[in-house]
Parts: C-alpha cells; sequence; structure tokens
C-alpha cells in the first residue's frame, strides 16, 4: 500500500449544499503510515450573494473571513492546485468525517461553480473515505478495541468527532477549525491503526471502487455495520446483486434472512422489498463509489457478533453466491427502479443536470484560469457552448472586477445580488438571519458568541446597505 492520504475538513457560512460556502478549507497530506507531510490553510471572504447563517458563524467563530482580501475563485483555485500536486505522482485517499454527506459535496460544487475538474477525489485513481462510516463498522465490532462514546450518559453512542476524540485523550480545544479537525482526523486514525490494523488496512484498501470489488468477490461472508438511533446493528451480508445501467449500485442480502424464505420469491416480490428498503429489509441498496461500512468477517476476533452460528452463515452465504437466478431478479429490480428527481431550479444546484462539459468547453475553461485579463475572459465566457458555464464565469468575473464589465453581465450580476439579499428563498434570508442574532443575543450571555453575532449582524446589514 502506497497511497498518499489527504484528510481535509471545511468551514461553512451554513449547512445547505447548493446556497452555502466555504469559507476555510483546511487539508493535510499523510503517508500510509501517517506521517505528516504537508498541510494547507486557506479561507475566503463569502461571496456578496451569500448569506451566513448565526449558527454556522457561532458554530466555526470565523468572522475574520468577512474581512479576508482573498476571493473565494482563488480560495478554490489554491485548494485545486494544492490536492492535484498532492496526488499527481501517487494516487491519493481523500478521507473526510460526515463528508459523503456534506463536506465532498460542497467541494464538488464550489469546484464546479469556479469552473474547475469537480471529481478530483474520486478520479485518477483516487480514492475516499469517510471515517464516519469506518466508526460505524467498528461501533458494531471493535468497540472493545476502539471504545465510542456514550451519548449523555448512554446508552446511545456518540460518534461526534470531537466526542470520539476526547474518549481517547486527544485535545479537542481547537476542534470547528477546518486544520484542526484534520488532525483529530488523523489522531483518531492513529489510534484505530494501533488497535485493530488489518481493519485500518481495510478500510484503505475498499475506499476505492477496485478495493471494494476486491473485497466483494471473496468468499467469506461480509460484517456490515451501521449506526441508527444512535445505536450500532450487526448484519452479515453478501453481495446478491448489481445494477448494470448504473454500475455504482449494488445489493446485498442480509444473512440473518434464512434463503429458503427469500429466494425463490418473484420478481414482484423482491422488487417490493428493494423499493421499501430500510433497516429491517434482507435485501440492502448500497453504492461502491462511496464509503460502505463494511468488512470481511475473516476480521472478526469473536463469533459471537450474531444470532446465527458462523458455520450457518457461511452455508447461507454459499446458497445465495450460487443462486444466479435469484441474483438475476435482484439486478433486474435494481434497474427497474423508478428514479426521479426534480430539476434544480438554481445555477449552483445544476452540477449533475446538462451533462459534463464539451471539450470546446474544458478547453475554454483552461484558458479561462490562465488570464487576469477582463476583455479576454468576457471574451471567454462568451464563447462557452453550455449556458451553464457562462453564466458561472460571469460570476467570477464579477467578483474579480470592479470595472470594464459590459451592461449585460453587470446587470444579470446586480440582479443576483439583489434575488439573493432582499428576498427570501432557498438560500435563506437576510432579514430572518438579524432577527435570529437578535433573539440569540436576547439569550446568550457569553462574551465570545456576542461578539461573534454582533460581526456576523455588522456584516448582513452591510449586505443590505
Amino acid at each position: 500500500m502506497s497511497s498518499n492520504l489527504i484528510f481535509y475538513d471545511t468551514e461553512t457560512t451554513g449547512i445547505h449544499r447548493d446556497f452555502s460556502q466555504i469559507i476555510q478549507c483546511g487539508s493535510v497530506l499523510t503517508d500510509y503510515q501517517l506521517k505528516i507531510n504537508d498541510q494547507q490553510n486557506i479561507g475566503s471572504a463569502p461571496l456578496p450573494w451569500v448569506i451566513p447563517q448565526p449558527i454556522a458563524m457561532l458554530t466555526n467563530k470565523k468572522i475574520k473571513q468577512f474581512k479576508s482580501n482573498i476571493s473565494h475563485y482563488q480560495m478554490m483555485k489554491d485548494i485545486q492546485k494544492k490536492w492535484k500536486d498532492w496526488s499527481s505522482t501517487t494516487p491519493a485517499i481523500f478521507i473526510t468525517y460526515n463528508g459523503h454527506r456534506f463536506d465532498e459535496e460542497l467541494i464538488r460544487r464550489q469546484f464546479w461553480c469556479n469552473l474547475f475538474e469537480p471529481y478530483i477525489t474520486n478520479t485518477n485513481q483516487n480514492g475516499r473515505l469517510d471515517l464516519m462510516l469506518m466508526i460505524h463498522n467498528i461501533a458494531a465490532y471493535f468497540s472493545d478495541e476502539i471504545a465510542i462514546p456514550a451519548f449523555e450518559n448512554g446508552p446511545a453512542l456518540s460518534i461526534k468527532l470531537e466526542h470520539l476524540a476526547s474518549e481517547h485523550g486527544i485535545d479537542t480545544s481547537k476542534a470547528h477549525d477546518a486544520v484542526a479537525d484534520c488532525y483529530l482526523m488523523i489522531d483518531i486514525c492513529k489510534k484505530i491503526n494501533e488497535e485493530i490494523p488489518d481493519v485500518f488496512k481495510s478500510f484503505i484498501e475498499i475506499s476505492t471502487k477496485n478495493g471494494i470489488k476486491n473485497l466483494l468477490n471473496k468468499e467469506e461472508f461480509l460484517a456490515l455495520g451501521e449506526m441508527w438511533s444512535r445505536h450500532p446493528f450487526k448484519y452479515p451480508v453478501v453481495l446478491c446483486g448489481a445494477d448494470r445501467s448504473r454500475p455504482n449500485d449494488i445489493c446485498f442480502y442480509d444473512l440473518s434472512y434464512d434463503p429458503d424464505e427469500i429466494l425463490n420469491l418473484d420478481f414482484i416480490e423482491i422488487n417490493k422489498i428493494i423499493q421499501s428498503g430500510g433497516r429491517d429489509s434482507p435485501l440492502k441498496k448500497y453504492k461502491i463509489n462511496k464509503t460502505i461500512p463494511i468488512c470481511s468477517s475473516l476480521l472478526l476476533k469473536r463469533n459471537d457478533h450474531f444470532d446465527i452460528d458462523h458455520d450457518e452463515l457461511q452455508r447461507r452465504a454459499a446458497i445465495v453466491n450460487a443462486d444466479k437466478d435469484f441474483q438475476e431478479k435482484v439486478s433486474q429490480a435494481l434497474e427497474d427502479r423508478m428514479m426521479s428527481f426534480p430539476e434544480p431550479d438554481y445555477l449552483e444546484g445544476m452540477i449533475y443536470s446538462g451533462g459534463f462539459p464539451s471539450y470546446k468547453d474544458k478547453d475554454l475553461m483552461q484558458e479561462f484560469h490562465l488570464s487576469d485579463d477582463v476583455d479576454h475572459l468576457v471574451k471567454i465566457s462568451r464563447n462557452f457552448e453550455d449556458e451553464r458555464f457562462r453564466l458561472l464565469a460571469e460570476r467570477i468575473i464579477c467578483t474579480r472586477f470592479q470595472a470594464d464589465i459590459p451592461f449585460d453581465i453587470k446587470t444579470r450580476f446586480e440582479d443576483l445580488i439583489q434575488e439573493r439579499t432582499k428576498t427570501e428563498g432557498k438560500w435563506g434570508s437576510v432579514e430572518k438571519s438579524l432577527k435570529e442574532i437578535d433573539d440569540l443575543l436576547i439569550e446568550n450571555q457569553n462574551k465570545e458568541d456576542e461578539e461573534i453575532l454582533l460581526a456576523t449582524k455588522e456584516y448582513l446589514q452591510k449586505m443590505i446597505s
């Protein structure tokens, strides 16, 4: 194993993936042995149409970014360059904590909004690992080796990053700083690697598609561990189908269910089970391009994790593996799913709609990033074939330059600012945020929080002045 590991975390203006903005991104490069080799800590000012949310600012405390002279475009450009440098000669595993749900989606969107390649974390042989989902598996099967803290005296468990770190004596005084959270993740990984190195190695290996495919093709059954309502659940599973039209979509069979009761069901019944899903479903859908909290049953140090005898589980796995007719029905049911996603209303949400950029537009993006001449940038923007990229380019131009911008581009930009700051929408509302701040100031007696709220209030007032 020679992969570099890149730990990253973001601090943001809010929790909406389309309308919030990264204002700090921290990333730390280590080797496979978790030796630190480099780091990046970079932030930017909020974009003029992005509304900072009071609760988010109280959490991350990044009010200094209100006066930053680093633009959002420059920040994302620097992140992209650093990550490409770190993964250019040796593929990298990008590690986050709860990143599949938020950090990575935000990174992708904001690379895309700035005309950069959005999929750096899972292309060019790079992989990605959500450490929180690894903790799901550890909570289910390896809590004797890696203690999981109880939530407010239990029995529910807390897998918050800072709670987990505190449980293992790791200093969390700087938690919710992007770089500091990267070091928390590294320290937790060091603990896992010390106590259960085979498990750590396994999770690093399955952070790529090829790695997870290798595990899925092994003969032994697999141990899936999930957290539901702050409690761990254990599932002995085996691969039982895959969507041929969506190659990332797979299905596991839960060996807790007697194959004699499930394998002979007809297609309609199997399809109904897959559609309904849920914690207690015998058929569980996952995506191989995301972290699956799973490991080989051979890594389990005890044979009493499941209510069913280990040998019986292995016998059931062999039955499912041999039943090609059942696998075909499951695969067909996955393919027949009716999936309808509403078209996004706003430009920020269009990353997954409208297709990939044409070769011409890709070339124009490269040219765009090499120029500092406003006239040249305007010319490039007007030549994009895809309207999405033309509009994104216009936004970048208007945030980089104050003069010599054509009337039509300037007008569209001013309309955007007016819409986002003077009206209420999915992006929030300046007026509502100001009201929230006033309410929090009445309730809050903490001096630091008061300073954060007042600074946020001042910034919001300037947005509408």
